[in-house]
């Protein structure tokens, strides 16, 4: 059970104070999860719409530290690849290289909503229940209102997915396309 009035909080969320992040939507992790092709067109129709009432859109791409500067125990080889073409930015996205599971450690993105004057962040991506769930987390501790777009968000394993969904529907919202893409359009 939440702690909060789903349908009050929702009052929250408008296309003039959110932003849509597609975190690490590249290729590896693509081809990983359980529900590629459900997925993809849930996201871009997510997409569409924040194009359509002029939302940003901020994309996540893993972008690992020079070998040297990994800690010991994550010094690993691993290519994601590029975020893949189905959802590719266009000009007047945002990309933002990280390499952390947060969205807001390494990167410019809180002075960036800051700037812009946004409160309500829409998560898309992968994995669920790795950096959507710390980063939307992250987002709520320092005054944010996130949103989990329950149905633009996946993992390669489908029990750890549902799990974080469950976790974060306690604490923050999990909507469906239809009820974000509402709240813009009103």
């Amino acid at each position: 059970m939440a702690w909060f009035n789903k349908d009050e909080v929702k009052k929250f969320i408008r296309k003039d104070n959110s932003v849509l992040v597609v975190w690490d939507v590249q290729e590896a992790l693509v081809n990983s999860i359980f529900n590629k092709e459900e997925f993809l067109q849930k996201l871009k129709e997510l997409i569409s719409a924040a194009r359509q009432y002029n939302v940003p859109i901020v994309y996540t791409k893993i972008t690992p530290l020079p070998e040297r500067f990994q800690p010991p125990y994550m010094r690993r080889s691993f290519n994601p690849g590029d975020i893949v073409k189905e959802v590719y930015p266009l000009e007047g996205d945002v990309v933002l290289n990280k390499n952390t599971t947060s969205i807001f450690v390494g990167t410019n993105f809180e002075l960036m909503l800051r700037n812009a004057g946004i409160q309500a962040i829409v998560f898309t991506g992968i994995a669920t229940d790795i950096g959507v769930e710390t980063s939307a987390r992250h987002a709520q501790a320092l005054g944010y209102l996130p949103v989990i777009a329950r149905e633009a968000v996946s993992s390669s394993d489908k029990d750890a997915h549902e799990r974080s969904l469950i976790n974060m529907s306690k604490l923050m919202l999990v909507l469906d396309n239809k009820e974000i893409i509402e709240r813009w359009s009103s």
